[in-house]
Order: C-alpha cells, then structure tokens, then sequence
C-alpha cells in the first residue's frame, strides 16, 4: 500500500471509527481476497462496532497494494459513498481532509476513567472527537487538551515494505563434541528446514549455520549486528540447540554451543539493542529459542473439562534440557551481565517456561517447532505476531503426557505484521 493511502487511513480513522458500517463489510471483504476467514474472525473479536473499525483499518494497511482501491470498491457496495469519497480525496490530495466533509460528523463521546452514568447523564469532563483533534466540553478553543488521538497511544503498526524485509539467522546445534555431556539433538534438521521454508516464504534472507561452538555462535551474531540493516525492516534470529537456565538480569535461559559452553539468552539479544546496532533501532528484532529453560518436567494438572488426547508417540520422545550451570568466565564475560539500555523493538519467544524442559520428537522435530511452523503457514499475514504466539501456545499445551507452555517475553513498541509471498 502507498504511504499517501497509509495516511489517508489513518487520517480518516476517527470518522470512520464513529461511522464505519461493519457488519454489511465480512463477506465482500473475505470474497474479494482481503481478509482471511480467520483473520475476520480475529477482527471481529475485537470489541464493540468502533473497536472493529478501528482495528479493521490498521489491518488494511498490512494487505497490499490493491488493498486501498478494493476497500473503497467495498465501501461503495455496501453504501457508505461518503467515507468512500473521503478517503479518496484524503489519498489524493495529502495535505487534508476538506472540512465541510466533516461538518455533518456527530462528536464521539470519549467516557475517562472513573466517570459513571447516572440517568443517562455522565459525570465530570467530557471530551469530543472532532476528526483528528479532541476538545473537552466546556473549555474554550484557547484552552483545550492536545489532541488525545495523535498521541503515543495511537495505534501503530511496524512497516514490512522489502523483499527481502531483512535476515534470519537460524542457529541450529545438532552434534555435540564428546565430553561436554550433551546428546545428538535428533530431529532438529527437521526443524531448521521447516524454518528455512518458513522464512523465506515470509520474505526473509535466510541464513542457516550448523553445529557451532559457544564462541562461533558469538561471532555470528556479532556478524549479523555490524552488518547495515538500514534498507531491511526486521530482523530475526532462531536457535535450535540444548538449553538451560542461567543467572540473568534481563531475559532467563541460556543455550548450549557444541562445546557444551553456554551463553545467556540475554547476551544473544543484548548484541541487536539500540545500542549495539544503531541499524536496527525502532526496528522489531525476533528471537526465537527451541532450548530447554531447565531440568523440570511438567505433567500439568486437571481440569474440568476434557483433556486433550495424548498424541505425543512414544519412545521418540527426547528433552533439550541439561542442568543449571553458572556461565563460565572465559564465555560469558561481564557484559552479560552489566548494566544495559531498556531494550524496545525486541520480542523474545521461548519454546517453553523458564524451568522447564522443551520436548523434541526424531520424525517431527521439536512440538514448540512443529506449531509455529504450522501456524505461520496458515496465518502468518493475519493476526499480528502476540496473537500467533498465544496460538502456538495454545495448540503446543495440549500435547503429550509431559506438559509443554511456550511464552515470550515482548517489548514492541508497535503490533507487527508478516508479509507473505
């Protein structure tokens, strides 16, 4: 989608949210290509009628060039001309919206926390949507607030626009060196080639590298963080390896080199911060991690309803866990554990709970693996990326006799998006 039809979206989201017809919309929006069934699923989950407009139009923005020119198409099928015609000036001609288009607009009451009706009537201040600006009743032009919706709260949405959107590193540690008490990792080249298919199909340069010491994983990433990233728009990095937990301040776990020398998860991301690679800053940085986070096995606990059967086959079953160790000093120096900036634009998903075991099957590769890879194949460009790890959870916690939770730890500043070829 062009940046000016971006901005028309955006600047025409306050009309739209107080009149977009949705309901008369799903169906012509799933004929015509732009959303998904499931996807519209996800839309419509989102709330009331304003809430599903809003988010309706943010999610326009990720489905391609022809998404603008079919949605008005739409509008006009459905009726709604005059928002139609908006968006189409506004896409036109950048500068603004013609006033006496919003002249007819009826002001959206927008309740504060704390107020409560009383026969119909709200208590305290109110403020009023006027297109894009907010006035509080009662106080004059002179007087009143900023604009409430062109705040940071604004709904934002990080920009995939490349091809490639950027690299995808996956570190994948199958052979470990005799004596560092580490088992072959069966079932991980499975794994990686389900990956390496996954991300290139998801527009990213994929970069595979196999069975690496502690320190050539280090040097790899570094690698990766001194290249430029200024024309890409993400980042991601993907370890396939033996896993256990850590000392650490910011992100738990740690995984294992071939050697058998860990490195802290937070050391791995801490590479890819504002800090160490400027590049990259305000850009989404994913990192996703198949390693134990320790030696614990979880066999779940009842529940009232009825469990999922036991589909986990038996004798294939095998964990990436090893013992807690205190990372050694000639691996993991002091900047693992050193004061570091916040970081942002950085989501960290772990194939299971800190603690716990992570289960990995010779045929099929590991569960946490196996799901995602599933899962982006049939919604990658759907829902944004925190929905698709809850469904990754969701559908890996049903698993097996032994119980299995991945989770992430996430600090985007904005929803995110997959492009898909």
């Amino acid at each position: 989608m062009e940046e000016a039809q971006r901005r028309a979206l955006r600047r025409a989201r306050p009309r739209a949210v107080a009149e977009l017809r949705v309901e008369p919309l799903w169906g012509l929006l799933e004929e015509r290509g732009l959303f998904t069934r499931p996807m519209i699923e996800d839309l419509q989950s989102a709330g009331s009628r304003a809430d599903q407009a809003r988010q309706l139009l943010i999610d326009l923005e990720t489905r391609g060039k022809q998404a603008f020119p079919l949605f008005l198409s739409i509008l006009r099928d459905t009726e709604q001309c005059s928002l139609a015609d908006v968006l189409l000036e506004a896409s036109e001609h950048p500068s603004a919206v013609a006033p006496s288009q919003l002249q007819h607009l009826k002001p959206l009451q927008l309740e504060l926390p704390g107020e409560k009706h009383k026969k119909g009537k709200c208590q305290g201040d109110r403020y009023f949507f006027f297109g894009g600006g907010v006035m509080q009743q009662g106080v004059s032009p002179g007087e009143q607030s900023p604009p409430l919706s062109h705040g940071p709260c604004a709904p934002q949405v990080y920009e995939l626009r490349g091809d490639p959107c950027g690299y995808c590193l996956i570190l994948n540690n199958v052979t470990f060196r005799q004596g560092s008490g580490l088992s072959t990792r069966v079932g991980s080249d499975v794994d990686c080639q389900k990956l390496q298919k996954r991300f290139q199909a998801l527009c990213f340069q994929v970069l595979t590298r196999r069975d690496l010491t502690a320190q050539e994983i280090v040097l790899e990433l570094q690698e990766l963080a001194r290249q430029d990233h200024s024309a890409l728009d993400c980042c991601v990095v993907v370890i396939l390896s033996h896993g256990c937990q850590t000392s650490h301040i910011q992100f738990p776990g740690g995984i294992y080199g071939t050697d058998g020398k860990p490195i802290p998860i937070e050391k791995i991301v801490n590479y890819f911060n504002g800090s160490q690679c400027p590049s990259l800053r305000g850009k989404p940085k994913l990192f996703f991690i198949q390693a134990c986070g320790g030696e614990e096995r979880d066999r779940g606990f009842v529940v009232d309803c009825d469990s999922p059967p036991d589909n986990a086959p038996g004798g294939s079953l095998e964990s990436d866990a090893t013992p807690f160790q205190a990372p050694p000093g000639n691996v993991d120096e002091l900047d693992a554990v050193a004061s570091l900036p916040t970081p942002s634009d950085i989501l960290v998903s772990y194939s299971t709970f800190p603690g716990f075991v992570s289960w990995r099957e010779a045929l099929s590769g590991s569960w946490y693996v196996e799901t995602l890879d599933s899962v982006l194949e049939q919604y990658a460009s759907a829902p944004q990326l925190l929905s698709l790890s809850s469904q990754v959870a969701h559908i890996v916690s049903a698993k097996g006799t032994f119980k299995q939770i991945p989770g992430c730890f996430n600090f985007l500043r904005k929803k995110f998006f997959f492009m898909s070829k």
